[in-house]
């Protein structure tokens, strides 16, 4: 049986990982299929994806690293990027792996202008994420989970924009027919989010954000949430077919 293969591209924070929790392991439970469809691949840490071939889709996680480090690792994983969409394999970047994805293509990620986005907030789709297979079905203003410092500033030529808010606006975005990018966490809940908070708040007060102030604002987002098994769905028909 080929599976989705979960790339990872690097740890979760310490207090969380400390549990025995990382990203594939929330990956996999919010999707709501069984464990045995996925198989994780730490790329960041030496290990070699199997061929494209024995894959039923890609999904690369998020990362503590910067895309703009251009690590070997990193450049790599955007090469065989670069073959699976030219393969039309199922491809879903998260965060990190959204921008390495915008970044394989020709986007333009680096740090973003106004710093650090972190904790629950709206995003609104476009025209084009209300008809989207994948984005389509969520309200067209839905609440997500964000952290994150780097961002796509600019997308590549052939990206679409399915989603933004004020402070991010290349929130989602699709290539082709079968490969997406998206900046925010679906797989992230409002107790992971909270923990990221409290893990970076004495750099938040010294970034001058509010660390009370975003965690009273946390909240649940099962819309979000939904899309990693709206994803799986959409990889086992393209499997069938």
């Amino acid at each position: 049986m080929k599976k989705t293969v979960i790339v990872k591209t690097g740890h979760t924070i310490p207090s969380l990982l400390a549990g025995g929790e990382d990203f594939e392991d929330w990956i996999i439970a919010t999707s709501g299929f069984d464990s045995e469809q996925f198989a994780t691949v730490s790329v960041f840490s030496g290990d070699r994806l199997p061929e494209l071939d024995d894959c039923a889709a890609l999904i690369v996680t998020g990362s503590p690293a910067y895309v703009t480090d251009l690590e070997p690792w990193s450049e790599a994983t955007a090469g065989i990027l670069r073959s699976a969409l030219k393969r039309q394999l199922p491809v879903l970047g998260i965060c990190y792996g959204h921008q390495l994805l915008a970044h394989c293509l020709g986007g333009r990620v680096d740090f973003h202008p106004r710093g650090r986005e972190i904790g629950t907030v709206p995003i609104n789709l476009s025209a084009a994420g209300t008809e989207d297979p994948l984005l389509g079905s969520l309200p067209r203003v839905f609440p997500a989970q964000v952290s994150h410092s780097q961002t796509v500033l600019k997308l590549p030529p052939e990206a679409v924009l399915l989603a933004g808010n004020g402070f991010e606006p290349h929130h989602a975005f699709r290539v082709g027919t079968n490969a997406w990018g998206l900046q925010f966490h679906p797989e992230f809940s409002a107790r992971i989010t909270r923990a990221y908070i409290e893990e970076r708040r004495q750099q938040l007060v010294s970034e001058g954000l509010d660390p009370e102030g975003l965690l009273e604002q946390v909240g649940p987002t099962p819309e979000s949430a939904h899309l990693l098994g709206r994803f799986m769905e959409l990889v086992k028909e393209t499997v069938q077919n």
